[in-house]
């Protein structure tokens, strides 16, 4: 097994290609220009081939054909340059530096992170507008209307709903103990 020193600027050197890809959705040409952007590459692979004395040629990346309206283009599709390029890197990342920094900081995790934090976000918001909501309700009504009955048992319910569904099972199960019908849910909540 290669030392990770000896592979580390030729990992720095990919992560450097990716980060100058071409956008998804685009090919790059085959031509003598156009192969400067993926030709180091490859040229990058061999060098991580002697250095390593493994084989990560199935990462390179090869010219396909594909049909257009003059005839065939040979061309790299921009995301499997893309997909080549951080699989390689990332099994470089695991086999020789997975003790430092993930190489993809705006990676899946991030990702779902965001996804996690947006969603909780809108539940706080849309719980919040519910308890509003009830509590504007609750000022209106009478303390012996089944109406108040139902809206301080759903606000008291509100902390235990994790989504939307939740919440709207709680209603809807909170209204039918309650003996409320649906003209009446939309009174409260309209």
């Amino acid at each position: 097994m290669a030392d990770g020193e000896k592979v580390r600027p030729i990992y720095r050197e990919l992560q450097g290609y990716l980060s100058q890809a071409p956008s998804e959705g685009t090919y790059i040409g085959a031509g003598a220009d156009e192969q400067r952007l993926w030709q180091p590459v490859n040229n990058a692979i061999d060098e991580l081939n002697q250095v390593t004395g493994e084989d990560y040629s199935r990462f390179k990346i090869s010219c396909k054909t594909r049909p257009y309206t003059g005839g065939v283009r040979y061309s790299v599709e921009a995301s499997t340059y893309r997909t080549k390029l951080s699989g390689l890197i990332s099994r470089l990342y695991g086999r020789y530096f997975s003790d430092e920094q993930p190489p993809f900081q705006g990676g899946p995790s991030t990702v779902i992170s965001q996804t996690q934090q947006q969603s909780q976000s809108f539940r706080v918001e849309l719980l919040l507008q519910i308890q509003s909501k009830i509590d504007e309700q609750l000022s209106k009504l009478e303390p012996r209307d089944k109406k108040r009955g139902f809206l301080e048992k759903v606000k008291g319910a509100l902390k235990s709903v994790r989504d939307t569904a939740a919440l709207i099972a709680l209603i809807l199960a909170t209204a039918k103990d309650s003996g409320m019908t649906i003209d009446e849910l939309l009174e409260l909540f309209t």
